[in-house]
Order: C-alpha cells, then sequence, then structure tokens
C-alpha cells in the first residue's frame, strides 16, 4: 500500500476501528515512554542506603527535564494538526514545509533550552525543591540528560508526523525501541556497574538516541508519503508563526506541569524532603491514568484533522464521541485503582515504610479530581485537532495556571502540608467542569463553520 493510500483511510475507514488502529500503537508508545521515568525513579528509589534521598533529588529535576521537553510539543502538537489538515486538503507541499520548518524550530528549541539549564541548573534545581541532602543527586543526573536533549526534541516533536501519515505502528516502534533498552541500561549501569544516579542519566540518553534515529530514519526514507525533505528545511516566518500559533496550547499544556513542579516541590520542602520523594511516587502514579489517555488522542487528533480539513463533520462527531467515552472510561478506572490501594503503588517505587505510609495518606487527597480529567483532555485535544488554538490555550492555562498555582499557594495556609496535594485536585476536577461545558458550547458552531467554509 503506498503511503497516499494510508492517508486517504483515515476518511474511509470504519470509525470504532479506526480509532482503536490508530490509538493504541500511540497509547504503548507512550506508556513505553513513561517507563524512561518510571523505571529510572523504581530503581532509583530502591538503592541502599541513599535510594529515598536519590528518588527525592532525581524528582526535582522533573520539573527541569518537562519544561525542557515541553518545546516539543509545540511542533508536535502544533506542527502536526496543522500539515494533517493540510494533506486533508490535498496540499502535500504545505505538509511537507511545516514538517521542515518543525525539525528547525526543534534544533533552535535544543540549543536555548540545553544553554540556559546548564548555565543556571544549581540555583534552579534549589528553587524547585532540592535541599542540601538531595542537591548533589539532582544537578549529576540532569547534568549528563542535558546532552541527550537532541535526541528528546527529535524524537518526541518528529513522532506524531509520523502518525499523521496513518503509519501509528512505526510512530510505536521509535519509542518502544527506547524504552526496552532503557530498561536493560538502568539495570546494567545502575546496579551493575553500580554507576547510581549517573548511570540512569547514561541510560536516557542512549536509549533517547536510538528513539530519535528511527524517527529520522523513516522521516527521511522512501516508505514515508510526508518525507522531511532537505529543500523545505528552510526558514518561512508565515508557516512557523502558524505552528507557534496552535503549539502554544499543547506547550502551555506540558510546560505548566514544570511551573506547577517548581510551586509543589518549593512548598513541600518547608515540610521536609520526604514529602518532596512523595510527590515524585504520586506524580509518577498520575502518569498511569494521564499518559496512556496522552497517547490514545494523539491517535485520534489525525483523524479529526484530516476529515475536518475534508468537510466530514459526521465523522469529527463520530471520532470525538468514541475518543470521550475511552477516555474518561480508562483514566477512571485507573485513578479510582490507586486511590483505594495506595499502598501497592507505593511499594513499587520504594522500601521505605515511612515514605510508603506518606504516599499512602496522600494519594487519595491528590488524585481524586484525576477521576474526571478524561473528558478535559478528550475535549481539549479535539480543539487541537480542530485548530481552535485560542481556546486551547486558554484551557491549558485555566488548569494549571488559573487555578493550581494560587490553590498551592493559599491551602497550605488553611490544612497545612496536605493543602499542597489537595490543591491539585481541586484544580483537576474544576478545569475538567469548565473544559466540557466550553465544548458543549462551542463545538457545533465550529463545525458548522467549517463545513460552511468548504461548502
Amino acid at each position: 500500500m503506498n503511503g497516499n493510500a494510508y492517508e486517504e483511510r483515515l476518511g474511509t475507514d470504519r470509525m470504532l476501528p479506526l480509532v482503536f488502529r490508530m490509538a493504541l500503537p500511540a497509547v504503548a508508545a507512550q506508556i513505553a515512554n513513561l517507563l524512561y521515568s518510571i523505571v529510572d525513579r523504581i530503581f532509583i528509589g530502591h538503592i541502599p542506603g541513599i535510594g529515598t534521598d536519590a528518588l527525592a533529588g532525581v524528582g526535582v529535576t522533573t520539573s527541569v527535564i518537562i519544561l525542557i521537553s515541553a518545546f516539543s510539543s509545540i511542533v508536535g502538537g502544533g506542527g502536526a494538526p496543522l500539515a494533517a489538515i493540510a494533506l486533508g486538503q490535498g496540499d502535500r507541499e504545505r505538509a511537507e514545509r511545516i514538517l521542515g520548518n518543525g525539525f528547525i524550530l526543534l534544533v533552535s528549541f535544543t540549543v536555548v533550552t540545553s544553554l540556559s539549564a546548564y548555565a543556571f541548573m544549581k540555583p534552579l534545581l534549589l528553587f524547585t525543591g532540592a535541599s542540601e541532602n538531595t542537591i548533589g543527586y539532582a544537578t549529576e543526573y540532569l547534568s549528563i540528560y542535558l546532552l541527550g536533549t537532541i535526541f528528546v526534541q527529535t524524537a518526541t516533536g518528529l513522532n506524531s508526523f509520523i502518525s499523521i501519515q496513518g503509519r501509528p505502528g512505526i510512530a510505536m516502534c521509535s519509542i518502544l525501541i527506547g524504552a526496552a533498552l532503557n530498561i536493560v541500561l538502568d539495570a546494567l549501569f545502575i546496579f551493575g556497574f553500580g554507576m547510581g544516579v549517573k548511570g540512569a542519566a547514561i541510560a536516557t540518553v542512549i536509549s533517547q538516541a536510538c528513539s530519535a534515529a528511527w524517527v529520522l530514519r523513516f522521516l527521511f526514507s522512501s516508505e514515508a508519503s510526508l518525507n522531511l525533505s532537505r529543500k523545505y528545511l528552510k526558514f518561512s516566518p508565515a508557516i512557523t508563526l502558524s505552528i507557534l500559533g496552535l503549539g502554544i496550547s499543547p506547550f502551555i499544556m506540558a510546560s505548566t506541569e514544570s511551573l506547577v513542579g517548581f510551586v509543589l516541590n518549593g512548598s513541600l520542602k518547608q515540610f521536609g524532603d520526604i514529602y518532596v520523594s512523595s510527590l515524585t511516587i504520586l506524580q509518577s502514579a498520575m502518569q498511569f491514568g494521564s499518559v496512556p489517555i496522552t497517547g490514545f488522542a494523539q491517535g485520534f487528533v489525525p483523524i479529526i484533522s484530516y476529515n475536518y480539513g475534508h468537510g466530514y463533520t459526521a465523522r469529527v462527531r463520530e471520532c470525538f464521541r468514541i475518543s470521550l467515552i475511552t477516555m474518561f472510561s480508562f483514566n477512571a478506572a485507573v485513578m479510582l485503582f490507586m486511590i483505594i490501594f495506595p499502598g501497592q503503588v507505593a511499594a513499587m517505587f520504594t522500601s521505605d515504610a515511612l515514605l510508603k505510609d506518606t504516599v499512602r495518606q496522600m494519594m487519595p487527597v491528590f488524585l481524586a479530581g484525576m477521576t474526571i480529567f478524561g473528558l478535559q483532555r478528550a475535549c481539549q485535544n479535539t480543539f487541537v485537532a480542530l485548530g481552535q488554538a485560542k481556546i486551547s490555550l486558554f484551557i491549558a492555562l485555566l488548569r494549571k495556571v488559573i487555578l493550581l498555582i494560587p490553590l498551592a499557594l493559599i491551602l497550605p495556609r488553611l490544612w497545612g502540608v496536605k493543602g499542597v496535594f489537595a490543591a491539585e485536585s481541586m484544580a483537576d476536577a474544576t478545569a475538567a467542569v469548565c473544559c466540557t461545558i466550553i465544548f458543549m458550547m462551542t463545538f457545533p458552531k465550529i463545525l458548522k463553520k467549517g463545513a460552511c467554509g468548504r461548502s
């Protein structure tokens, strides 16, 4: 089957099997990608003697790493839907120009973020919650991780351009390769060679390099219907601005996770390192539910974008309905399981009795609001797929900036340390409800306007 035929199936195949055929490889890829951080934390948390402090140290680097990685979502979350819409409209040249400019942006982001992080590493880590006991582990991990920034940006930023070609299996393999290698290398470097935190960072860099090589190999090959062509590796202000315009919402979604990390870790630091360590575990637990639905979104977004580009509004509605039901049900089930069995989740990451008990107490408080988060993720990603940058940006800001940060600063004054964890829950639930209401009010109008524009 040629590349164009793969794309055309997005507008012709039966919707239910199409959504799952596109989404499940992306879900598997995201779960595999999750293993990068989860496996690191599991191994690090069980290092004899230093596990709890090392876990806190690596945990505070997460905010910096998320912020750096968030820049790739401008290209993957902004450029890829625009390219999919262009393909749906039959404008292949524009789609390839978007891909070329996206790659230029990724290289630029790498240079700026890496140099900035190296220049301000220690004060940044202290600000985000590192203490005298944990700063050494944090700087040791991050200084090595930053060497692989270009690999992270390439693998995550360009992978979505493989999915929009109707090739989710190829996109999945890029993540699976790196994740499987990371598990093996983590065990080898951390325990086999006794390299500790440094070994975890080296394993991650090598694994991400292999994922990036897989992505570039495909996009430069004749297998791809949308190629990363040298003739389109030319800066275009108009295309770059369009990528930035739509990509700012996914960027805010990702980067505000980093901002929240700064605020939460900074607030918890005053109560003790044990709470910083517990937040690392709780955020990892949250990812078990949120990361797979992020993958599901990556699968359904190209379908909605392509069909919206063609003016097939009935297929857009059907795709959204299937995605909403699936994402809400899955996320709610995972969150409820962890709320009911917090001790079992904690035991995955640590053997420290005090840390496990802290996680057991705070897990229900922290995750309660996430039980309905599937609603927001389905609605917000549909806005992105339809090219609705302004609405997506507002929703992204609402959850983490408008709600969570003020709550994280106010609630600890009322409820102590429990208020820090409750802030996440209250912000998640409120934002999900608001996003759903906005979507119900605007979705029919967007589809009607789009259909009129193509009639």
